[in-house]
């Protein structure tokens, strides 16, 4: 496991140079097809800027986004004790713990690092399942912040935002920038800046998808080494498979940070998810039953 954890780290070190390197190129079109290399400077010092940004704020924007509330013990002692035993199980800092008012049944964790990481689950998922089964979920959640996953989807999230940003503004600039950019710029590098703004979304999500396919194997395999308890995180996966549902409020780039895909169900959605089939997460867990 511990390799593999290794192994993770090493592709998404790769993953994010990507996601730079992609940034870089659109910039370069953007300064080839105005003939102004400003706006290439300008393209990769906003980005950064406003990836910090995201990296800082992504957390807090998460729980905006999904309308999480923060609780305490008294708030739900049930779901805060089972938080607050695998803190101590785990040996992390206790996150702060947070309940979204949704039925559809999902979690997730969030934050920099562990020292300021978060856990939420929704209503949805603590009406429907056990004490194990949460336990279950929650260690998965937990796995999430011991391995660092949440830093990387943090990265990852900003990221995504960063071309999406990158994005609107080269279709913005294409169809209402000055009427002077057909005398000074290039015909072919107006066309090349649209291609790169189609296709950079796309190769976003699919690299966005890489990252996190593996890391839910890892943290389903995880929560069951913290809990020695392999049935809760199948019975938990086998909930989920049966009550999936999308959640109300829903953002692409927040995807990669929930246990079960939180999207409306289609084949688009399917395609650039970010989260393996259940049925193949089940399929590990009890292939892999003998050797936790």
């Amino acid at each position: 496991m511990y390799k593999q954890i290794a192994e993770n780290k090493r592709r998404t070190v790769y993953i994010i140079i990507g996601f730079v390197l992609m940034v870089g190129v659109i910039a370069s079109l953007f300064a080839w097809a105005y003939n102004d290399p400003f706006i290439a400077v300008w393209t990769v010092i906003v980005s950064i800027v406003y990836a910090v940004i995201q990296y800082y704020a992504a957390g807090s924007l998460t729980m905006v986004m999904t309308g999480a509330k923060e609780i305490t013990k008294k708030d739900n002692p049930r779901f805060y004790n089972i938080v607050e035993n695998l803190s101590i199980t785990t040996g992390l800092p206790m996150p702060k713990v947070y309940i979204v008012d949704d039925k559809a049944p999902n979690a997730f964790a969030t934050g920099r690092d562990p020292k300021h990481a978060a856990v939420a689950a929704t209503t949805g998922l603590l009406d429907i399942m056990n004490d194990k089964e949460v336990t279950a979920v929650m260690a998965h959640e937990m796995s999430h912040v011991k391995n660092y996953d949440i830093r990387v989807s943090m990265i990852v999230f900003g990221l995504v935002c960063v071309i999406g940003l990158i994005s609107d503004l080269a279709f913005r600039m294409m169809f209402y920038g000055s009427r002077r950019r057909d005398e000074e710029g290039s015909p072919v590098g107006y066309l090349l800046v649209l291609i790169a703004a189609i296709l950079a979304p796309i190769v976003a999500s699919i690299a966005q998808m890489a990252v996190s396919r593996q890391r839910e194997y890892l943290a389903d395999a995880s929560a069951v080494n913290i809990t020695r308890y392999p049935e809760g995180m199948i019975d938990a996966l086998k909930k989920l498979q049966s009550h999936s549902a999308p959640m109300k409020s829903q953002n692409v780039a927040a995807e990669a940070m929930y246990i079960n895909n939180p999207l409306r169900k289609g084949f688009f959605s399917n395609l650039f998810s970010s989260h393996p089939p259940i049925e193949k997460r089940i399929e590990r867990l009890e292939h892999g039953k003998k050797t936790f």
